[in-house]
């Protein structure tokens, strides 16, 4: 058994520790090990730690080493991978969340930092055209090879997964339980599928039921986990109305597909395009421009920036085309740096964007294609 596993498990079972915490035990003290060991007056001055925190890790630190032995048993036995938020492998994307989890659990493959993900999510009375909305969608997204990320819910969610598995894209479920309770069990057949080339992924131990106030916890792994989150339907209130705003308030991209005024359901979706949450989209072809996405099979045929000459653009565009050089920047910054202003600036990158030089990001960034 690992030691410095067992003991970033054991953290998570100290009473009073939350995740914001233990990665500042574990910066300040070194290692998840050292935290253990430190004298109790060290303890007590990392912020946010101080006394009774300090007499918790004390008090409850060998109870939560035995706690923490009999969660990695299991889940070796049950074939469940851990992760760790200073592990190489932890979701590149979640790691820039304030609130990430410290621990990840994850069933089926690991995730690829290295691929597009995107966020499908919604209410769960889906309406029939919800649910052919979503397949839509995930069709014309298949050429994008994004990985597919939901909540493995009822309506929206689970047409997600099922569409991604149907059209070859790996697909991940964020589950409000532990491993080894799938919730709701009529998805089970799906969720062992989704293993094969994807997986299911929760912070929570083994034996974890299903609680309401899990759920929106859950919302912001889904968030934090994606480039961009898709509203498909949605009412005035629930999960998907959440998973939005915590998916704006990490800065990443937001789209929503209008409705009918009429439909209850879609609401959530109106009322996100209407406060400029999200961003109208009617097919996935807007989604791929609104993110600078490439087909594989139409990387080759884009004009190549090494060809560009001076002579082909205007004196700034030559200056933001040298600025972006093997490099991505935020238009403040590149504002700064190029000392043009950011409303021209930002017309000009449109531009460049129309010309299939430039590509947008996700949080005002920009690199050359």
């Amino acid at each position: 058994m690992n030691p410095s596993r067992l003991h970033q498990l054991a953290l998570t079972q100290i009473p009073g520790i939350g995740n914001a915490l233990i990665k500042s035990l574990v910066s300040y003290s070194g290692s998840a090990e050292a935290v253990f060991t430190t004298p109790k007056g060290k303890l007590e001055k990392i912020p946010g730690v101080g006394k009774l925190i300090s007499e918790s890790i004390l008090k409850h630190g060998k109870e939560a080493l035995e706690k923490a032995e009999v969660i990695l048993k299991r889940s070796e036995k049950e074939n469940i991978q851990l992760l760790f938020y200073t592990d190489k492998e932890y979701p590149t994307r979640l790691k820039q969340v304030f609130d990430a989890p410290a621990i990840l659990y994850v069933k089926g493959k690991l995730p690829d930092n290295n691929k597009k993900h995107i966020a499908i999510v919604g209410t769960r009375q889906a309406t029939k055209e919800g649910k052919q909305n979503v397949e839509t969608f995930v069709q014309e997204l298949a050429p994008y090879k994004p990985v597919i990320i939901s909540g493995l819910a009822y309506g929206i969610d689970i047409e997600a997964h099922k569409a991604a598995l149907k059209y070859g894209l790996p697909t991940y479920a964020v589950m409000a339980t532990g491993m080894d309770i799938i919730y709701p069990s009529l998805h089970k057949k799906i969720a062992t599928e989704m293993q094969e080339t994807g997986g299911l992924l929760t912070e929570y131990p083994l034996d974890t039921k299903a609680d309401p106030a899990r759920f929106p916890a859950r919302n912001r792994i889904i968030a934090g986990l994606s480039d961009a989150t898709l509203v498909v339907e949605a009412g005035a209130k629930g999960g998907a109305l959440i998973t939005a705003r915590l998916a704006q308030d990490y800065d990443r991209e937001v789209f929503a597909i209008p409705g009918n005024l009429t439909n209850k359901f879609s609401e959530g979706c109106n009322y996100l395009i209407r406060n400029n949450v999200a961003q109208l989209v009617t097919s996935a072809n807007d989604i791929a421009y609104f993110m600078g996405w490439e087909a594989k099979e139409e990387e080759n045929q884009k004009p190549s920036k090494l060809t560009l000459k001076k002579e082909d653009v205007s004196d700034d565009e030559w200056s933001i085309i040298q600025l972006l050089k093997d490099k991505e920047l935020h238009i403040d910054e590149l504002s700064w740096k190029s000392q043009i202003q950011v409303s021209k600036l930002a017309t000009l990158l449109l531009n460049l964007e129309f010309e299939n030089i430039v590509v947008s990001l996700p949080g005002k960034k920009f690199k050359l294609r």
